[in-house]
């Protein structure tokens, strides 16, 4: 282990450029920058991060594609749970940072640092997410939070790089844009107060799309194989490629209010198309395929799953418990989904399953039934409703 070497989770952006000439200026130590690519950065955006990096004298910068390592370890349990935190939010940023700060934690062994840093501020979740991976992968390496323990305001973290000649565009967005494989976080000052909507220039993808799309999506095992017959190498490219489709339609806007890790209430944007129609869709295919049992127990194991995640609890083993039952769930799960895209809304069509039970070998509701008799119904509801009915003999009435 080098004792002067820290690896530092780098975006390119105010804070983490702060960060690398704090920790190499200041500190004196020699700084290994890492970028997580978790499918939100483009090529040319990963270019610019590396050449501020460089410009910024790191002594090496890495970019970690963990994409499909994501999906496969923690987005496709959101899908098999319908995981929508407070039945609105997919989780976009929460289950990011938890992948990224595990990509950060094995560079850090690769490089043998003794020391791993990021650019968390004190006043949100990312800050725990970050320092629980890393106390639990690196535990040996030292956790160095220059802009939450400075306590540092932007002002003072601009006249800080601009003492040591660093030279960026200082200038802040309107609006704070967070873009990843499973959605895309906006925060602005209308999410720092409890009643006021986004603007429309607030989304990052503009209403483009008016006219009404068909699609139909084909999952197999509860995963998202193909989109109209054109079938994918990895669920992973499927979401990117209905994210394509979908998001121009202006569908899976909307504010979550939560409860932040830290125990104050937080409110953010976001823009999901993709996550919010895969999650109605596999969820609808899944009322087909599986028995009421198998939903019920779905829905409590996935919230806890879902609010476990979001607040850094990746490494608990109670999260592989939960995600074995998940998957196991998962073998019937597989058919279509025949969904019709509107502007801002869409909508699930119906599905079609080669493990639909919704079959009418056995009947049809409300009309008529092929397996039993009206003699076996009496039976069935003397017996269902005996307990309840003795109970009423002996005690009265137990309603009104």
């Amino acid at each position: 282990m080098d004792h002067k070497k820290v690896v530092l989770a780098f975006s390119g952006g105010l804070d983490t450029t702060y960060c690398a000439i704090y920790l190499r200026e200041v500190l004196g130590m020699e700084v290994h920058a890492v970028t997580v690519q978790t499918g939100g950065f483009s090529p040319q955006d990963l270019l610019q991060i590396e050449a501020r990096a460089k410009a910024l004298g790191v002594a090496s910068f890495s970019i970690a594609d963990v994409t499909q390592q994501y999906y496969d370890q923690c987005i496709r349990y959101l899908i098999y749970g319908n995981v929508l935190k407070n039945g609105t939010y997919p989780l976009s940023v929460s289950a990011e940072r938890v992948s990224q700060a595990i990509a950060v934690a094995e560079h850090v062994k690769t490089i043998g640092a003794s020391a791993v840093a990021h650019g968390s501020t004190g006043a949100g979740n990312d800050q725990v997410r970050f320092d629980m991976i890393f106390q639990s992968l690196v535990p040996e390496a030292e956790i160095i939070t220059p802009i939450r323990d400075q306590r540092l305001s932007r002002e003072a973290e601009i006249e800080f790089l601009k003492a040591y000649g660093v030279e960026m565009d200082f200038t802040k967005n309107a609006y704070s844009i967070n873009k990843g494989l499973w959605g895309t976080s906006v925060g602005g000052k209308e999410t720092l107060t409890s009643h006021q909507p986004l603007p429309e220039d607030a989304w990052p993808t503009p209403l483009t799309k008016n006219t009404p799309e068909s699609l139909v999506l084909a999952f197999e095992k509860g995963e998202l194989k193909a989109i109209n017959d054109q079938v994918f190498a990895h669920p992973a490219e499927a979401i990117t490629h209905l994210q394509h489709i979908a998001q121009p339609f202006g569908i899976g806007r909307d504010i979550h209010v939560g409860d932040t890790i830290i125990g104050i209430k937080g409110r953010v944007g976001f823009e999901a198309a993709a996550p919010i129609i895969i999650i109605k869709a596999h969820h609808l295919l899944e009322k087909h395929t599986l028995t009421k049992g198998q939903l019920h127990w779905k829905d409590q194991l996935s919230a806890w799953y879902g609010n476990w995640l979001h607040e850094g609890q990746m490494l608990d083993p109670t999260m592989r418990n939960i995600e074995r039952f998940l998957e196991d769930t998962q073998t019937t799960v597989t058919g279509k989904v025949f969904v019709t895209l509107h502007p801002y809304r869409f909508t699930l069509d119906g599905i079609e399953s080669p493990h639909d039970l919704m079959s009418s070998r056995f009947g049809t509701y409300g009309e008529m039934n092929k397996d039993w008799t009206g003699d076996d119904v009496r039976g069935f509801a003397k017996i269902f409703g005996n307990q309840t009915a003795i109970y009423n003999k002996i005690n009265g009435l137990g309603y009104g």
